[in-house]
């Protein structure tokens, strides 16, 4: 598993892990059960604190993505692809909202959207 911390980002360093962690799960990246390290060794390994890691797993294990076992550690939890399909499509519809909004603020079409979108698609 591999984890980036960039200080120069505006997003906190526990975000910066619950998304990397959880792009490796959604990816594939990381399978169904596979062990994650400790809280406190990514701590060490990452030269964060433990408290910052610790919420990273919270949030992790909140959103369905990784399951505990006492005294075992953190696991992948074992994907549900319906309700990971769910929640991309609230991203893009949020995303799509935001896209209607500038586009009546820039006086576009939804027909130049649609070719704005076929160019991006081309590339």
């Amino acid at each position: 598993m591999n984890i980036f911390i960039d200080n120069k980002s505006n997003a906190p360093i526990y975000e910066q892990i619950y998304s990397q962690i959880k792009t490796q799960i959604i990816n594939g990246s990381l399978q169904a059960n596979d062990a994650l390290p400790s809280i406190r060794n990514l701590a060490k390994d990452l030269r964060i604190s433990v408290v910052t890691t610790k919420r990273a797993y919270d949030e992790l294990e909140k959103e369905g993505f990784i399951y505990t076992i006492a005294a075992k550690g953190c696991f992948v939890a074992p994907k549900n692809v319906e309700w990971l399909r769910e929640e991309n499509l609230k991203k893009i519809e949020f995303y799509l909202q935001e896209i209607a909004q500038l586009a009546v603020s820039c006086n576009l079409s939804k027909q130049d959207i649609i070719k704005m979108f076929d160019l991006l698609e081309e590339e």
